[in-house]
């Protein structure tokens, strides 16, 4: 059973920092394009960032640049992503997800983990 599970979300103010974890199990996902995406009330799912299992292939929404960055553990078949000077706006529930491809739009992945909820208060 494919299963992506997400960690690390919580409350923190603004210009703090966080990092979010996601497990990956249940399959290979060597050759997978592992992404963050975020879903605020009454918004729409947004990309914020991805990259390759292996390789080096990564892409960043333009909002969370400079800011974010994804990472990966091979061993520990986990992905993370470091917040760091976190505004308001950047409240969402934050998911991890898998595809097949680099892709950036939600339709493009086939597997998705529960989210987990980050807010930043002003």
């Amino acid at each position: 059973q494919v299963q992506l599970v997400e960690s690390g979300g919580g409350l923190v103010q603004a210009g703090g920092s966080l990092r979010l974890s996601c497990a990956a199990s249940g399959r290979t996902f060597s050759s997978y394009f592992m992404g963050w995406f975020r879903q605020a009330p009454g918004k729409e799912r947004e990309f914020v960032a991805g990259k390759r299992w292996i390789g080096t292939s990564t892409v960043y929404a333009d909002s969370v640049k400079g800011r974010f960055t994804i990472s990966r553990d091979n061993a520990k078949n986990t992905v993370y992503l470091q917040m760091n000077s976190l505004k308001p706006e950047d409240t969402a529930v934050y998911y991890c997800a898998a595809a097949r491809a680099v892709t950036t739009a939600t339709t493009g992945y086939d597997y998705w983990g529960q989210g987990t909820q980050v807010t930043v208060s002003s």
